[in-house]
This record gives structure tokens, sequence and C-alpha cells, in this order.
């Protein structure tokens, strides 16, 4: 084995290690993917090498599915992957480039279209250290009123989680962490002591008694108890939904930590219940127990048939005491709908708060063509978008108060009747 250096401490196989900088080009990739929020260590790069070396140079798509089957770990690193590959082993075709820039060009007019998942992740992580600094000077000073603009703050928490870059991503999980929890308190049939209220208790009255052997007896009063509902979640980890599921366990891991009787079950193709991995302190333990108590994750979806297991196994476990229930999907549903629609219809009847968070809401003018959609709209009693940190806010601050009109779903089956 040879060790080559500058190249963090890794053991480059002695047929990789030639004249030739492939060997290399493999190690600076795996660094792009480190700074991208993928984590390849050193073993990996040496397999990468080997693996490579053993299937030799031919089609880019080979070559991509041998580096893809080492470095990927995880089903939503998979884009940030493909982006990664795309950027850092293009084709150098100095002809081509030079008789395109040489060539006369169209103006065009096509629409702008967003950027993929994990493209802003993966131009930071090759161009981060290498972008040009602004110039300092400026010939012309321009005063703007910023009396109606957007400050960098609120610009930031309008940002889209699919859009974002592995630091934004960071600090979008520590502003998280800094919400406030809902507040929300229901009665129950249980009685606490309190030191001042109307109703006497008997018992607590009669026993107290027994210390001066019923010589005095004095009143002691009690109260309703009142304490948080219990929350349940249910979130989409299906492929549609797979640039934004890693973010909304981390929101759902501190629910779990600040906040009793969270209940987490995710859903694909199948349903597996979390609660228990997201007990764990560490938010980044948590999240990996989750990857791994999950077998589809990044898969396909069948909203039906989960919704009738959780009614069947679990909606009597953890539906009592006025229990809330925040669905995150898409609701794109390909099998059967009227399954859709009965199950859905029978968890909103066996909750006391059905709250629908749909990622596509963040496009303007949303409509609900999709017949899953349109099954499930009935049967919530709010919708809401979650795809930005204004939108959790939002969502905290809604679970303390009533139902809002501004997110009764019915509107959007008024404007397709009326349309």
């Amino acid at each position: 084995m040879q060790l080559a250096g500058g190249n963090d401490g890794i053991v480059v196989p002695p047929i990789a290690a030639g004249d030739g900088r492939f060997a290399d080009n493999i190690l600076y990739f795996a660094r792009v993917l480190r700074k991208a929020g993928l984590k390849p260590g050193p073993g990996a790069v040496v397999d990468a090498i080997e693996a490579v070396d053993a299937l030799g140079i031919g089609s880019r798509v080979e070559f991509h599915a041998a580096l893809g089957a080492i470095f990927v770990k995880r089903h939503e690193d998979q884009p940030v992957f493909d982006e990664a590959f795309e950027v850092f082993w293009q084709s150098r075709d100095l002809v081509g480039k030079m008789i395109q820039l040489m060539s006369p060009r169209s103006p065009d007019r096509s629409e702008t279209q967003k950027p993929k998942a994990g493209q802003s992740r993966v131009s930071d992580a090759l161009m981060g250290q290498n972008q040009r600094p602004e110039r300092e000077e400026r010939e012309t000073e321009v005063e703007v009123d910023a009396r109606l603009t957007m400050s960098p703050g609120e610009v930031f928490r309008r940002m889209d989680f699919g859009q974002m870059s592995a630091r934004e991503l960071s600090v979008a999980r520590r502003e998280i962490e800094r919400l406030r929890l809902p507040v929300d308190t229901v009665k129950t049939r249980r009685y606490q002591p309190t030191p001042r209220g109307r109703r006497i208790d008997p018992r607590a009255s009669m026993r107290h008694s027994l210390r001066t052997g019923g010589d005095l007896m004095l009143p002691r009063v009690r109260e309703v108890r009142v304490q948080a509902p219990p929350l349940v979640v249910l979130a989409d980890i299906s492929g549609s939904m797979s640039q934004y599921s890693r973010i909304f366990l981390h929101f759902l891991h501190v629910l779990s930590e600040r906040r009793r009787r969270v209940h987490v079950f995710l859903f694909g193709t199948r349903l597996t219940n979390v609660t228990r991995q997201l007990r764990h302190r560490d938010p980044d333990e948590a999240i990996a127990r989750c990857t791994e108590a999950v077998a589809d994750w990044s898969g396909g979806t069948r909203i039906g048939e989960t919704l009738r297991v959780f009614n069947r196994q679990w909606g009597r476990r953890v539906l009592g005491q006025g229990a809330v229930v925040l669905l995150i999907t898409d609701g794109l549903e390909r099998e059967d709908i009227d399954l859709l629609e009965t199950e859905t219809d029978r968890l909103h009847r066996s909750c006391r708060r059905l709250i629908w968070l749909n990622p596509l809401l963040r496009f303007e003018g949303f409509e609900p063509r999709a017949r899953g959609v349109r099954a499930m709209l009935p049967h919530v009693d709010e919708l809401r978008s979650v795809h930005n940190l204004q939108a959790l806010g939002d969502l905290v601050a809604a679970l303390s108060a009533p139902v809002s009109r501004a997110s009764d779903p019915r509107r959007f089956l008024l404007d397709e009747r009326a349309s």
C-alpha cells in the first residue's frame, strides 16, 4: 500500500495510485460531498477508488452508479449527490465551448426555473471559497426607501426548505429550536387540589380531619385538571416529500423534547411508529435512528392504506383526550381514492382537530386538481403550508388559537365549484 501525501491520511491502492490524478479527483469529489452535507469517510474514499479500479472507466452511467452505491447512505442525500456528480464530473469539451462562445445567441425568453433540490448546497461546496468578493468602491450611491421592503431575516423565514444550502439548513434548525411551543389546553375528567375554589372535595376533607381525630373538619376544595392534549403527527416520507422530510423530523424532535404525549408516525408504503426514536436528546442521533427504523424512505406512497392501518391499530391508543392530528403530506394518492376519503373521514371523527400541512401550498395559485387532494379536503379542519420557517411559526401559533377562517379548506372547494 502507498500513502499519498496531502490526501487526509487515506491509503490509496497501488493500482489506482499511478501517474494520473483520477484517485485525487475522487478524493476531491468526496470533500465536495462532505461540504454539501454528506458524510463520506476515508474508508468510503478507498472503497470508491477500488470500485472504479475494478469496474474500469466505462460508461458515465456505470461510473455514477458505482460512486452512488458507496457515497450515498441516506435516501434524502440522493438529489445532492446527483447534482454534485453532474457539476464535478462534467465533460471538458473545449472546442465545443469555444464554438458556443463565438456563436451568436438569441435572447433567452424562457421562464426562470427554480433551482433543483441540493443545487445551492453543491454550489456552496464547490464555489463557496472561490467566490469573488464584492467591490468595496462604488461609483455612485443609490438611496433606496426600504420602508416597504423585507429585511434579510424575513427573507430567510420565507425561503423554501428545499432550496436552502447546508449552512442555511443548519441556521434553520437553530431557528426551529427557538420556536415557542403551543400552550393549548383542554379540560379533563380528573380533579386536582387547589387552595381556592368552589367545589368541595369530601374525600380530601375527611382524610384531613383524621389528623385531629375528627374534632376539626376543614373543607378542602378541588378544580378540574387542565392539560395539553395529545399531539399526533402523521408525516409522509415518500419521494415527493424527500426534500422536506429531514427538516420536518427536526421540528418533530423539538416538539417531542419539550411537550408530553407527542406521537409521531412516518408513512410511505407502510406505517412506522418512530415516537421512541425521537425521544433521544441528540437531534442528529434521533433522526438517524428514525431513518434506520423506516424501510420505505423516499419511495412510493399509499396514503389511504396507511391511514386505514393507523385507524385500526393506533386510533384508540393515541387519539383520546381531545387529540390534535397533524397530517403532513401532499395528498398525491394514485390508488384507491374511495379508501382515502373514507379513512380521512374516520380520522377526522376520531380527533378533536385535524390539520393538514401541505407543501404544495408554496405555489401561488394552488388548485386542488389531484383526485387525492379533492377527496381529503372536505374532511380536514385546516389546510396550511409547511415549507418554510414562517409557515412553521404560523402553525405553532395556530395550535394555541381556535380554527382560523384563513386556513379553512372549504375556500378551495368553493373556488372549484365557482369555476
